[in-house]
């Protein structure tokens, strides 16, 4: 029998749920993960989900996920997942709370302002931090930080399957996967892993990947390193000799193995980070020493550069280590001995693993009739347009694909949003004026734009205002 007191406990839970989500209630979604609310987050009308997936329990290997349903129509849209690069950087802090999610942090890192650019306005999304050791994913065997390419593969697609456990209603969604930076080697293995294991499932649940696409993607480390500098030179940032040096005395196809000479070239021009935003080289900089000090006495940390608020990271980084906080997303759960930090220091990552060239697994990956789109942040000069546009042509001579857009501007509210090209029917090339290494980050409205092309299938425009386009 159910007493008054259980009963006036329910309907108190329910008034409250329904006032900050609605009352259309999802089924099958796991109860103890549903975050209801975070702290200084403003009202919403979608549902957040947090908590940890076990994806190895004998070592006691568990990974970390945050997953926001669309703004509308959560029921009907697709799904997509995103993964920040590093290696080993939180997609939480990087794609979830800086550049994509619903949530921005407050000035005083203190509360949460609304993202109006959220990709949320398009469909279902899914934040994991990956490999364990980064953010609030861990391991309880330490030799499980020793990692590499191959095991965060498997670890993603193992979290996938058994995250669609704990949200069934989500598997027959059409499934996209995005990232950026060293997801470029994160999404294309993940994708393949994924193929390989929807092949050997015959009759069982398949995972419906539709498309990936990847911003700024380490794709092969001899072409995106020769171009970083050709960036920093074609920019002004450094000089011919400088240039000339690095030409001249670096053989970037063997990277392990570099010049003394080179190494002297590179360390000659390793200044530029000092007072350059080398992922958006228009973009000022952010002080740490006087922001983190802004934070402690709770004034705000705002510095705003080209509309850019240039010390968000610290703001988040705040926010995320206040208890409240990690109570409210189900994070820390074994108390991890130190602060969460937006790039793990404990994560060993393989650097042989670097110099694996994606191509040929981007081919495969497109033969199996998955679309690929790669764009690129135009004032990047860590991983620049000018190394993957090279690259996204090399990978369609190899597909013997045909040019079927010629590259050239597309258009956002009647500006250029950047530079597009096709190849085939699966493969495309875009640039982001004025945008960064973190795309939405620096470009939130360019790039819901192109997201929301490209999980609808749709060209960029290539005329200033067209039929049936979404300005946001």
């Amino acid at each position: 029998m159910v007493s008054y007191g259980a009963l006036a406990v329910t309907v108190v839970v329910v008034t409250v749920q329904c006032l900050w989500f609605g009352c259309n209630f999802a089924e099958g979604y796991p109860e103890e993960d549903l975050v209801a609310r975070l702290p200084g987050q403003p009202k919403v009308l979608f549902r957040q989900y947090a908590g940890y997936v076990d994806v190895d329990v004998e070592t006691g290997r568990s990974l970390f996920y945050y997953f926001v349903e669309a703004d509308t129509q959560p029921d009907t849209k697709p799904l997509t997942l995103w993964l920040n690069g590093g290696p080993g950087c939180s997609s939480v802090g990087g794609g979830a709370f800086t550049e994509l999610g619903p949530f921005y942090p407050t000035g005083d890192g203190r509360g949460l302002r609304i993202n109006s650019m959220s990709w949320n306005k398009v469909s279902n999304l899914l934040f994991v931090e990956s490999p364990a050791g980064v953010g609030w994913s861990y391991s309880n065997t330490s030799s499980d930080y020793n990692t590499g390419d191959e095991t965060t593969a498997k670890d993603m697609l193992v979290f996938l399957l058994r995250w669609f456990i704990k949200f069934p209603e989500l598997k027959g969604r059409d499934f996209f996967l995005t990232g950026e930076s060293y997801a470029g080697h994160y999404i294309p293995q993940l994708a393949d892993a994924i193929h390989s294991y929807n092949r050997k499932s015959s009759g069982g649940f398949k995972i419906n990947v539709k498309g990936i696409a990847i911003g700024n993607p380490l794709l092969k480390l001899v072409t995106d390193t020769s171009a970083s500098y050709e960036f920093l030179w074609s920019h002004g940032i450094i000089s011919d000799e400088h240039r000339h040096a690095i030409i001249t005395q670096c053989n970037f196809t063997s990277l392990p193995n570099i010049s003394k000479e080179c190494i002297e070239a590179l360390t000659e021009v390793s200044f530029v980070s000092e007072y350059v935003n080398v992922y958006d080289v228009l973009l000022d900089l952010c002080f740490p020493s006087i922001i983190e000090q802004e934070l402690r006495l709770k004034k705000m940390a705002t510095q705003m550069s080209m509309g850019v608020d240039v010390c968000m990271m610290h703001e988040r980084q705040f926010y995320f280590n206040l208890p409240e906080v990690q109570h409210a997303l189900h994070a820390n759960r074994t108390h991890l001995p130190y602060q969460w930090s937006m790039c793990s220091t404990l994560v060993n990552y393989s650097g042989a693993d670097m110099n694996i060239n994606m191509l040929p697994m981007l081919k495969r990956i497109i033969q199996n009739k998955t679309s690929v789109w790669i764009f690129s942040g135009d004032q990047d000069s860590v991983v620049p347009l000018l190394g993957s546009r090279t690259l996204v042509r090399e990978l369609a001579h190899d597909l013997n694909f045909s040019t079927t857009l010629p590259y050239g501007p597309w258009f956002h509210k009647d500006q250029v949003g950047g530079w597009v090209t096709e190849y085939g029917n699966l493969l495309t090339f875009a640039t982001v004026r004025v945008a960064a290494h973190m795309v939405p980050y620096a470009q939130p409205s360019r790039a819901l734009h192109l997201f929301s092309s490209f999980v609808r299938g749709q060209r960029l425009p290539n005329k200033t205002h067209e039929r049936g386009e979404i300005f946001y």
